[in-house]
């Protein structure tokens, strides 16, 4: 396992400023939305646990569910359309790349529509999706507190990639929230193929390997660990400026992704992590498109560039929350938002690091 072999000058050449002592918005902003967002979903998500919030039943209309689940089904929602205000609302970035923005969603909602295939395969391939993406935001993050220490991009890069894989995929594979997500496969059964057949015993064949995928999860995990521990400590030798933010930030997401994914105590794992990384995303996407969107939009004030802002993304998550999923065009557009969405937000990111 290689990542860059960093040299003095290397270690040393990062960002020559160092604004807000190494927080991307400051202190506060940084501790509430970002490093302290998973800390504070876990206490908010053992609160709520038994609470009316989670007992009460909501009905309107067809839909049924608690407080609590309508709200985390909206706030879900409303982080994933909120990439359109890094895409289509930044004219620098849409002229960048227009088929990607306009063409391949077309085609994509298109094919949900006529193709059964392609509308099942998206809802499987969305869920584990989610799970890379997510790691990739607290990945992201954690490389934009190391340039904020003054690190060069290169250094430990692959290192931290792998470990913000491992500290969420680890938990799943391992822990009790497993068939929460395979049971998705099972969706295939709707389809009347030999290949559809296939897919659909996934969650069966899985269980069959449960134990194995425990031990093989802790027996790459633990060493990983070791190793990247050790690598930090040669980089710390030869120069390498430890970000505490950045430690905070993947201790603090990794306790929560293993307390919660791995075990489940408190039957709240899916509002936990999701309530933290869409808090994240709000918070990140506000902060770096606020004045594009400020001139975007032609507001006055930021408050009302804010109010329209969070506006938008709750109206849209609200109405996809509450959707009736037998209304084929309108499932059509939130799998299309939701595959966009953590498509876009990767490549966006290498877009921006550029012009930076």
């Amino acid at each position: 396992m290689k990542s860059a072999a960093p040299t003095r000058a290397h270690l040393g050449s990062g960002a020559t400023a160092k604004p807000r002592r190494g927080f991307i918005a400051g202190p506060i902003y940084d501790s509430l939305f970002f490093i302290g967002s998973p800390l504070l979903a876990l206490v908010l998500g053992i609160w709520i646990a038994d609470s009316p919030l989670r007992t009460t039943t909501l009905e309107i209309g067809e839909y049924s569910d608690s407080p609590a689940g309508l709200f985390i089904g909206s706030f879900i929602m409303a982080h994933l359309v909120l990439v359109f205000f890094r895409s289509h609302a930044n004219a620098t970035i849409f002229k960048t790349f227009p088929l990607r923005f306009t063409l391949i969603p077309a085609l994509l909602f298109g094919g949900i529509l006529l193709s059964d295939w392609v509308m099942v395969a998206t809802s499987v391939v969305a869920t584990w999706w989610d799970v890379y993406h997510s790691s990739l935001q607290t990945f992201g993050l954690g490389r934009i507190y190391d340039a904020k220490a003054g690190n060069d991009a290169r250094v430990g890069r692959r290192l931290d990639y792998l470990l913000n894989i491992l500290l969420y995929t680890g938990p799943i594979l391992a822990g009790a929230t497993l068939f929460d997500h395979v049971e998705d496969f099972s969706e295939f059964d709707q389809l009347d193929d030999v290949v559809a057949v296939f897919f659909s015993s996934v969650p069966a064949r899985v269980e069959g390997f449960e134990e194995t995928l425990t031990w093989l999860v802790v027996g790459i995990g633990v060493p990983f660990l070791a190793y990247y521990v050790g690598a930090y400590i040669r980089y710390a030798r030869q120069g390498y400026k430890v970000s505490t933010q950045k430690v905070a930030l993947y201790v603090l997401t990794g306790l929560c992704s293993i307390f919660t994914w791995g075990f489940n105590s408190f039957g709240e794992a899916f509002f936990i992590m999701n309530f933290f990384h869409a808090l994240q995303y709000f918070a990140l996407v506000w902060w770096m498109e606020r004045d594009n969107m400020t001139r975007t939009m032609r507001t006055p004030r930021r408050w009302l560039t804010l109010v329209v802002f969070l506006g938008f993304g709750f109206s849209y998550g609200l109405w996809a929350e509450l959707l009736d999923g037998d209304v084929r065009w309108a499932m059509a557009i939130v799998s299309v938002v939701s595959i966009m969405h953590f498509w876009y937000d990767g490549f966006i990111w290498s877009v921006r690091r550029r012009q930076v």
